[in-house]
C-alpha cells in the first residue's frame, strides 16, 4: 500500500471518529419540548434512512482481474429481481390516479412537506428547494468536505447533472452559515437550457442561478452539456486544470421517466455510469463523492456499488428525510477516494465503453462479485425497499379515506419535522450578500416562462400512455392538441408587443463566438413553450404537409383557411405608420422642415403599390434567396438561413439613415444566433413590433419585423458582425460540423423586455403554422 493512500486512510479514521459530533443535537434553540414522545420518534426515523456497507475485515472486497471487464452479459440477481417486482406491484396501484390530486395528497402526506417553506422565512436560503434542503441533510450528516482541504483553507468542488443548481446554493450557505474560512472554487455542469438540440425533458430548465453564474458553467465543447460524452470530459479535465485537486464530485442526475416508471434504475443507468467514470477521473485522493441513484436491483447498479466500495473508503447510501419517502431516489455518498491508482486499470477500460447507450456487456461478471458483499447489497435494498413500500402503501390507504383526527396527527408530525430539522442541523441564517447571486440582472432568466409547464397537459399516466400511442392522424381528428392550434389568426398578433429599444450595450468589446457541433435540427429553444415546439415538430415530421413534395405543398394549401386574416401589404404598412406616429421622435433636417419617412422594405414586392396610401417612402430591396428558405425541422437553425440573414443586414445597416424604418420578413427565432441578430436591431432602432400572418402558406415565412427610428450601430458592433460573417463562410465553405450557436452573451438575450418578446413572436409564429397544418390534415382525412 502507497503512503499516499495509508495517509488517506489516517485522515478517514479521524473523521469516523469525529463524525459523531457533525450529527449530534447542538443547543436547544427550537421547541421539541412540545411534541409527545411518539411523534418525535416517529419524525426521527425519517432521518434515519441510511445504510453502510460494512467491509468485511479481510479485505475481501478487491476488484477482479480487469481482464475480465466487460466480458460477460448483465445477469439478473433473482432476489433483487424479487424486489423490484414486489415495489412495481406497489406502484402500479397508481396508475389510474389523477396526478394533480395525487401529487396534492402526498404533499399533504410527506412528513417533511413544510421544511423548505420554513427554511425560505428563516434561513434566508438562496435557491431554497427540495435539493437544497437533501444536500444540506448530505452534509450535515457525513464528512463529505475533507478536513485536510479545509484546514488547507481551499475547496474545490465539481457538480454534475446540476441544475438548477441548489446543491452549489446549498453548499454556500453551509460554508458561510458556519463561517468555515477557505476559498471555494466551483465548476457546474448541466444539460444547457439554451441549446437548442437539447431535448426539454432530459432538462430543469429553471436557470436563475445558471443565468446569473454562466463563466462557472462548462456545458462542453459542442455546447450540449451532455455529461454522457467522452468529448465533454475530457474537456472538463482541461477546464479544471487549474484546480490542484478536486475535493468533491456530486452528481444529481436523472431525466424524464414518466413513460415508464417502473424501469427508471435500467433507464437512468447509463448516465449513473457516465457521471461516475467522470468522477473517479477528476476527484483528488482523499476526496468524496455523492451520486443520485435510483433503487438499486439492477446488475448495472451491483457493478457501481461494487466499483465504488473498492475505490473509496466508505460507501453510505441514504434517504435524506426531505427526500419524498415514496419515490425511489437515494444517495451513494462515497468518502475518502483511494485515488485513480486503485482503480487505474478499470477506469481505462470504462472510458473506452463511455457514452449513451447501455454497456452490453457487464463491469463484472458476476460471478467475480463476492458472495459477502452481495449479501450486504441485498440488505440494503431491503432496507429502502420496505421503506419505500410503506410509504406508498400508507398513501393509498389515506388516499382512499382519512378521517380528521388522522389529518390532525400528519399536521402535528410535519410541523415536528421542522422543529426536527432546524435542531439536528442547526441552520443558521445568511445575509443577502453572502449569495452567490447578490443581485439578479433584472428578468435575466427562463424561469417565469418554464416554470410548471411540465405535467400540465395530462391528468393520469394511463391518459399520458394513451396519448402516446395515439398516431399523429388521431391526435388531429380527436382534437388532441394545444386547444390554440384550432383558433384562426385575426392579424393582431403583435399590436401590443412593441419593444423599446435602447443603446448597444457598453460591454460589447468583451463579447465572444461561440460555435459548437451542428444542429441536427431544433427541439428546444430559450425563447419558446417547449409544448408548443414540441407539437409542431411534430406536426413537420408526420403531418401530410411535412411529408410532402414542394408541388404537393402547393396544391394542398391552394385552399387557404377562409377564417384566418392574412395581412396585405396595405395593412403592413399602416401598422408601420402607426408604430412611427405614436412611437417615434420625427427626424427634421438642418432647417428644421420634417423629413420624409423612408422605409426599406425586404423581401415584399408589392409594397410600393401601398405606398401613396401610407405616406410613406417605401424602398424595396430584394430578399434573394432569403426568401427561399422554409419551415423545416432546422427552423431558423439552418446555418446557411442564418448567414443570409446576416448578410441582408450587413447589406442594410450602411443604408439606413436616422429615422428610418425596416421591415423584416423573419422565418421564426428559435435560436441563440438569430435572436442575436434581433437584438443587433433592437440596439440600433428605437421600437420594433412584428405582424403575423403575412402569408397563407403553413411552411413559409408567415412574420415580419416591424423596425423604426433607426438610431445608429456603433463601428466596433458592425465590425464584429462582419467578422462573423466571415467566420460563418469558412465553415459552411469547409462544410464544418461546426456551427456558429451564439454571438451576442446570454445575458443579453434573457433580458426581461426582449425575452418577452421573442416568445410573443414566436408564439405567433408556431400557433399559425400549427393551426394551418392542422387545418389542412383535417380537410385532407375528411
Amino acid at each position: 500500500m502507497s503512503v499516499q493512500i495509508q495517509h488517506v486512510l489516517d485522515v478517514c479514521l479521524h473523521l469516523r471518529m469525529s463524525k459523531q459530533k457533525n450529527t449530534m443535537y447542538v443547543g436547544h434553540t427550537t421547541n421539541l419540548d412540545q411534541f409527545d414522545p411518539d411523534i418525535i420518534a416517529e419524525t426521527e426515523k425519517l432521518f434515519q434512512k441510511q445504510f453502510l456497507y460494512a467491509k468485511p475485515p479481510n479485505n475481501e472486497w478487491q476488484l477482479p482481474d480487469p481482464n475480465q471487464a466487460f466480458t460477460c452479459d448483465h445477469k439478473e440477481f433473482s432476489s433483487l429481481a424479487a424486489l423490484k417486482n414486489s415495489l412495481n406491484e406497489v406502484k402500479n396501484r397508481l396508475s389510474d390516479k389523477k396526478l394533480d390530486e395525487w401529487h396534492q395528497h402526498t404533499s399533504f402526506t410527506n412528513r417533511a412537506g413544510k421544511i423548505i417553506a420554513n427554511l425560505k422565512k428563516s434561513a434566508n436560503a438562496e435557491l431554497c428547494t427540495q435539493a437544497w434542503c437533501k444536500f444540506h441533510e448530505i452534509l450535515c450528516t457525513f464528512p463529505v468536505l475533507p478536513s485536510e482541504a479545509l484546514q488547507n483553507g481551499e475547496l474545490n468542488s465539481i457538480h454534475l447533472c446540476e441544475a438548477p443548481g441548489a446543491f452549489i446554493a446549498s453548499l454556500n450557505h453551509y460554508l458561510k452559515s458556519h463561517r468555515i474560512p477557505c476559498d471555494w472554487n466551483w465548476v457546474a455542469n448541466t444539460l444547457n437550457p439554451y441549446h437548442e438540440a437539447n431535448d426539454t425533458l432530459m432538462m430543469i430548465m429553471d436557470d436563475r442561478l445558471i443565468a446569473n453564474t454562466l463563466p462557472w458553467w462548462y456545458f462542453g465543447p459542442e455546447n450540449t452539456g451532455d455529461v454522457m460524452t467522452l468529448k465533454h470530459l475530457t474537456g472538463l479535465q482541461r477546464f479544471i486544470s487549474n484546480m490542484t485537486t478536486v475535493h468533491l464530485v456530486t452528481s444529481d442526475g436523472s431525466f424524464d421517466c414518466q413513460g415508464n416508471p417502473g424501469e427508471q434504475e435500467a433507464l437512468v443507468s447509463s448516465l449513473h455510469y457516465c457521471e461516475t467514470v467522470t468522477a473517479l477521473m477528476t476527484l483528488g485522493l482523499g476526496g468524496s463523492f455523492v451520486l443520485k441513484m435510483f433503487t438499486l436491483f439492477e446488475h448495472c447498479s451491483v457493478n457501481l456499488l461494487f466499483l465504488l466500495n473498492c475505490s473509496f473508503e466508505e460507501v453510505h447510501v441514504f434517504k435524506p428525510a426531505t427526500s419524498k419517502a415514496g419515490n425511489s431516489e437515494v444517495y451513494v455518498v462515497c468518502l475518502c477516494y483511494l485515488g485513480r491508482e486503485a482503480a487505474h486499470s478499470y477506469l481505462s477500460k470504462m472510458m473506452q465503453n463511455f457514452g449513451t447507450e447501455m454497456v452490453e456487456k457487464a463491469l463484472f461478471p458476476q460471478h467475480l462479485i463476492p458472495e459477502s458483499f452481495l449479501k450486504v447489497h441485498e440488505e440494503c435494498c431491503s432496507f429502502f425497499h420496505r421503506h419505500q413500500t410503506e410509504t406508498i402503501s400508507d398513501n393509498l390507504r389515506l388516499f382512499a379515506s382519512m378521517d380528521e383526527a388522522e389529518r390532525k396527527r400528519l399536521n402535528v408530525l410535519r410541523d415536528c419535522a421542522v422543529e426536527f430539522f432546524l435542531q439536528r442541523f442547526q441552520v443558521k441564517p445568511i445575509a443577502r450578500n453572502n449569495w452567490l447571486v447578490k443581485k439578479p440582472r433584472a428578468g435575466c432568466s427562463l424561469n417565469a416562462k418554464w416554470c410548471g409547464q411540465r405535467n400540465r397537459y395530462f391528468c393520469t399516466y394511463n391518459e399520458r400512455k394513451l396519448m402516446e400511442s395515439l398516431s399523429w392522424e388521431n391526435k388531429v381528428m380527436k382534437g388532441c392538441l394545444n386547444y390554440w392550434a384550432e383558433e384562426h389568426s385575426f392579424g393582431n398578433a403583435g399590436k401590443s408587443c412593441v419593444l423599446e429599444g435602447g443603446t448597444c450595450s457598453q460591454d460589447y468589446d468583451l463579447w465572444y463566438i461561440l460555435e459548437g457541433r451542428r444542429l441536427p435540427k431544433v427541439t428546444c429553444s430559450p425563447f419558446c413553450d417547449g409544448e408548443a415546439l414540441k407539437n409542431l415538430n411534430e406536426a413537420l415530421e408526420k403531418s401530410l404537409v411535412g411529408q410532402a413534395s414542394a408541388d404537393a405543398i402547393m396544391r394542398l394549401t391552394q385552399q387557404e383557411c377562409p377564417s384566418c386574416h392574412v395581412l396585405t401589404e396595405c395593412m403592413m404598412l399602416s401598422e408601420l405608420a402607426d408604430l412611427m406616429e405614436h412611437r417615434c421622435e420625427q427626424v427634421s433636417n438642418e432647417d428644421g422642415i420634417i423629413d420624409q419617412r423612408i422605409c426599406l422594405v425586404v423581401g415584399f414586392s408589392s409594397f410600393c403599390d401601398a405606398e401613396s396610401q401610407s405616406g410613406l417612402e417605401v424602398k424595396l430591396l430584394e430578399s434573394g434567396s432569403l426568401s427561399t428558405f422554409s419551415c423545416s425541422l432546422l427552423h431558423d437553425g439552418d446555418p446557411k438561413y442564418q448567414q443570409q440573414l446576416l448578410e441582408c443586414l450587413l447589406y442594410l445597416l450602411p443604408h439606413l439613415q436616422k429615422g428610418n424604418a425596416l421591415v423584416l420578413p423573419i422565418l421564426s427565432c428559435f435560436t441563440r444566433f438569430v435572436a442575436g441578430l434581433v437584438f443587433i436591431l433592437h440596439s440600433c432602432f428605437q421600437r420594433i413590433s412584428f405582424i403575423c400572418p403575412t402569408s397563407s402558406q403553413p411552411l413559409g415565412t408567415s412574420a415580419a419585423l416591424l423596425c423604426v427610428g433607426y438610431q445608429g450601430l456603433p463601428d466596433p458592433v458592425f465590425q464584429y458582425l462582419q467578422q462573423l460573417n466571415k467566420l460563418m463562410g469558412t465553415l459552411l465553405d469547409s462544410d464544418s460540423p461546426q456551427q456558429i450557436l451564439q454571438f451576442v452573451p446570454m445575458e443579453n438575450l434573457l433580458k426581461g423586455s426582449f425575452l418577452e418578446f421573442l416568445w410573443d413572436l414566436n408564439t405567433a409564429i408556431v400557433k399559425q403554422r400549427l393551426h394551418l397544418i392542422i387545418q389542412i390534415e383535417q380537410q385532407q382525412r375528411t
